[in-house]
């Protein structure tokens, strides 16, 4: 197994960020029917910035460590900066490889997470 593989193994079996924030301001939840996977992105913003980020879902160990990882990037940055995130750049932080298949595991978690800064209140 390589470095990026374990990589993704242990952000699966310990991810980060991992829970609900109490009162987001921006939310939304994605799913993929053709593997069951359930992203939910919570986010806080104030001032033009995410100063914290969570998710919660079940799903594939693709699906959960992209969206681990994803969260990780996204507390200190400005809005600007988070809608610049590109489906590339979670392909380079995954580190692997990602089989047509897999795409839209990997992708889940970026896409609730456009979703929920499109619904953003307050």
């Amino acid at each position: 197994m390589d470095l990026y593989s374990e990589i993704i193994l242990d952000y699966y079996k310990h991810p980060k960020n991992k829970g609900d924030i109490e009162n987001p301001n921006c939310t939304a939840t994605e799913h993929n029917p053709l593997c069951g996977d359930r992203i939910k992105v919570d986010l806080l913003i104030e001032d033009n910035k995410v100063i914290k980020a969570m998710y919660n879902g079940e799903g594939c160990a693709i699906s959960q460590a992209s969206t681990s990882m994803l969260t990780e990037q996204l507390i200190g940055k400005s809005l600007k900066e988070v809608k610049e995130i590109s489906n590339e750049d979670i392909y380079k932080m995954l580190g692997v490889e990602i089989s047509p298949g897999r795409v839209k595991c990997a992708l889940l978690g970026v896409v609730a997470m456009r979703n929920a800064l499109q619904k953003k209140t307050a």
